[in-house]
């Protein structure tokens, strides 16, 4: 069967939080019982600016989700990261910057077994078309030579260092931050053309 890509309106993602929640505990290793707690915390993700959610899937089956919204002085990943700058001197200039206008990719998962077939370039792609942003930043957990399909993915979209070997609170692995302008490089290394505002009704076109 064909994975198709599709984005999720807030109610919809709710619903179907706790499956999504699966998936994420499955793919990233996490203990099964922070499961009620996720699936809380997901939910009340979808009032925030900007949230947006895809989810790929093959026939009936959930084969990935992503979701994010626009970062903001009052989140606890925004807290972090102002953390982490601030352990290595900053924030510097550039750094503020970021902070002031930045998507956020909260999560970005694929079912194990279906990693490595373009699903997570798809759904990350789409999640981040028309992002209302002006640069897009996530976390991926550390490994030796950036050895995975993660980090291949990401470099490939044009995401570059911001945090490198970071732990974020109640976490005890390491984790890379990194960011990429918007719109994201295509796969020829080109950045995508911005999207364009649709033409008012009347107008020529």
């Amino acid at each position: 069967m064909t994975v198709s890509i599709r984005r999720l309106q807030g109610t919809e993602f709710s619903v179907n939080a706790p499956d999504f929640v699966d998936l994420y505990i499955e793919a990233m290793g996490y203990d099964p019982n922070i499961r009620s707690s996720r699936v809380s915390a997901w939910r009340r993700e979808i009032y925030q600016p900007g949230f947006t959610a895809v989810c790929a899937l093959e026939g009936g089956d959930i084969r990935g989700i992503a979701y994010g919204f626009l970062g903001s002085p009052d989140h606890w990943w925004h807290l972090q990261l102002h953390r982490g700058f601030s352990l290595r001197g900053g924030p510097t200039e550039a750094e503020y910057d970021l902070l002031r206008n930045y998507f956020e990719v909260a999560e970005i998962h694929v079912r194990p077994g279906h990693q490595g077939g373009g699903i997570g370039r798809r759904m990350i792609t789409e999640l981040l078309r028309a992002a209302p942003a002006g640069n897009a930043v996530l976390s991926t957990p550390e490994v030796p030579g950036e050895e995975n399909l993660a980090f291949g993915l990401y470099r490939s979209l044009g995401f570059q260092d911001v945090l490198r070997n970071f732990h974020f609170t109640g976490d005890q692995r390491p984790f890379a931050v990194l960011a990429a302008r918007l719109p994201l490089l295509s796969d020829t290394g080109e950045r995508r053309p911005e999207p364009q505002p649709a033409p008012e009704e009347g107008a020529d076109r």
